[in-house]
């Protein structure tokens, strides 16, 4: 048996040269495999003639603690770890691969879940009341979901770099073992990318690069000095010295909601005081195209982006629709169709409830009310649940860019 303390997850991110890493503070991994497979009849026969297989669909739910780190969204959107913000635009094109090392409970490794080329179709943040922990979480899509195990069992990534042009050798360790769903020399490697000038290339078995397994050598042709080479295999060992996991004592276990400070802005910023809650929740509409003849996405985008915000609080003043009208406070009239349509949402994050040291923050402008929502509940206080909607979002770990 398998217990959630031995299943080690690890992202790869697919687009530029961006080592992979462990997700830290994880809460939650649950994965859907839909195969899409459709049964074929036929009038006259009592019966299948036969079955459809169509390309499978995968969805991958992510449910993770909020620890002040930006490392995990710089590998979900492919952005260089010097990169200290990311916004929805760097979502369109990426990919990832997700990884779940897994051991048993005598310590046996018993091998690696492996979900390829994932996208991300949404994302959200919760502060589910004044006391929770700060969640993030994250909505994937995906084809395929593998198991290796056996003398396939690890899932391998190794990162080489040319040091001239022309064919690069290069010699792999450990060393790859072969796809048994494949033959010959082109199925010991799940794919082999290069990333030249910030522009990464699925290379092609012959056409770019051949290999010799008595030797383990992968040949590149028409290299280019400093282009990184990007090696995809599964192996019966792993490398040497490496764990698939290292435990992050470093940050903080899950930052709370008494660490956050919320504005909203519209000619300046204000404080938002008696928030019960705050969810955001950011949807892409993805478009993945296919072509005849192939049995991969050739092309990926994003055809919408939307933002949803939700404002929980107790009803004791109406101070967040005087900042969405712009007025100060007790204007004696406020009217639903004045509310303005360029308001900005800032969740700054700290280290804790003194606020002295800013971690992360999450910036959502243009937004523009779409609803209220009031709670009457019998012998209670009443509630009301301001609702805003945009397609932009930033995450920075720089305070002055959520400011901005």
């Amino acid at each position: 048996m398998i217990h959630t303390s031995y299943w080690r997850p690890r992202v790869y991110p697919y687009n530029g040269d961006i080592a992979p890493a462990q997700i830290d503070r994880l809460q939650d991994l649950s994965a859907s495999v839909t195969l899409n497979r459709e049964k074929i009849r036929e009038i006259g026969r009592d019966g299948t003639v036969s079955w459809r297989k169509r390309i499978p669909a995968t969805r991958l739910s992510l449910r993770q603690f909020e620890y002040g780190d930006i490392e995990f969204w710089q590998k979900l959107a492919n952005v260089a770890p010097s990169a200290t913000s990311v916004v929805l635009n760097d979502f369109k094109t990426s990919m990832i691969d997700i990884c779940g090392y897994c051991t048993d409970d005598d310590t046996t490794f018993a091998g690696t879940v492996w979900y390829p080329k994932l996208r991300t179709s949404g994302w959200g943040i919760s502060i589910g009341d004044p006391q929770a922990t700060i969640e993030r979480s994250f909505e994937l899509v995906g084809e395929d979901e593998n198991v290796l195990q056996g003398n396939n069992q690890y899932f391998m990534y190794k990162r080489y770099v040319a040091s001239g042009t022309g064919t690069q050798a290069f010699t792999v360790v450990p060393n790859p073992t072969i796809d048994p769903d494949g033959s010959g020399a082109s199925a010991y490697f799940f794919r082999v990318l290069r990333v030249r000038a910030g522009v990464t290339t699925e290379l092609v078995y012959t056409t770019n690069y051949t290999y010799v397994p008595a030797t383990y050598v992968l040949s590149v042709a028409n290299c280019d000095t400093n282009d990184v080479i990007k090696v995809y295999y599964s192996s019966d060992d792993y490398l040497s010295g490496a764990t698939t996991f290292t435990n992050n004592d470093t940050d903080a276990g899950g930052l709370t909601a008494d660490s956050a400070s919320i504005y909203l802005y519209v000619a300046a910023d204000n404080y938002v005081y008696r928030l019960q809650s705050v969810a955001v929740d950011v949807s892409f509409d993805r478009t993945d195209n296919y072509e005849i003849g192939d049995d991969e996405v050739i092309a990926r985008g994003v055809r919408e982006k939307t933002v949803r915000v939700t404002l929980g609080r107790i009803l004791e003043s109406y101070t967040i629709e005087e900042v969405l009208r712009g007025k100060v406070a007790n204007y004696g009239k406020i009217n639903t169709r004045k509310y303005g349509d360029t308001n900005t949402l800032r969740i700054k994050l700290y280290g804790n409830s003194d606020k002295t040291s800013f971690n992360i923050g999450y910036k959502f402008a243009g937004l523009s009310p779409v609803s209220f929502d009031n709670g009457v509940p019998l012998n209670d206080y009443g509630t009301r649940n301001a609702v805003l909607e945009g397609e932009d979002a930033t995450i920075s770990n720089v305070e002055s860019t959520i400011n901005a």
